[in-house]
């Protein structure tokens, strides 16, 4: 047996927020309504779930015309990273999605870091894209340019990178 029930939050695989779904008995009975995720779909409960489905979309427009205009500033933003490198362009270390958007927060945007999708970490130097989720619908690419950090572990009064002589050996 199918009960109509009204989601109060948004659901994978099962709808947003304020639709009228028809899900099974136990579901609705055992799952959605304890956690106060749905309401029973009764005439007055879909009276009040419309107008709060109005003020939704409002609000929901509002989100995406924010993102949108987030999203043209960051597609023209063009970020160098600085990383020490070795010979073959292999980086000591990684670019993280924390590093992306430290240097976001120096350029004066605020991005949270869950919003920067990165497969994986950057290891290697080049110019790199980087997807930003800013909304469900609202994506953005980021151009990342990974250069290799000015040496300064050179040894001033030889020619070799690292004078045996003149660095403190390790304990």
């Amino acid at each position: 047996m199918n009960v109509q029930v009204i989601l109060n939050e948004d659901l994978p695989n099962l709808g947003r927020t304020g639709d009228v779904v028809k899900v099974r008995a136990g579901y609705a009975r055992n799952y959605l309504l304890p956690r106060k995720l749905a309401v029973e779909a009764d005439p007055k409960n879909l009276r009040a779930f419309e107008h709060q489905k109005r003020i939704a979309s409002h609000r929901r427009e509002s989100k995406r015309n924010d993102a949108l205009a987030i999203k043209e500033k960051i597609e023209a933003l063009s970020l160098t990273l600085n990383a020490r490198a070795g010979e073959e362009g292999k980086l000591f270390g990684s670019i993280t999605n924390i590093d992306i958007e430290r240097a976001i927060r120096e350029k004066g945007l605020d991005i949270e870091r869950r919003k920067i999708h990165l497969p994986e970490p950057i290891k290697q130097l080049g110019e790199f894209t980087v997807p930003v989720k800013l909304d469900s619908e609202v994506e953005a690419s980021l151009k990342i340019t990974v250069a290799a950090q000015a040496d300064t572990t050179s040894c001033p009064a030889h020619t070799v990178k690292k004078c045996v002589s003149c660095w403190p050996k390790r304990r």
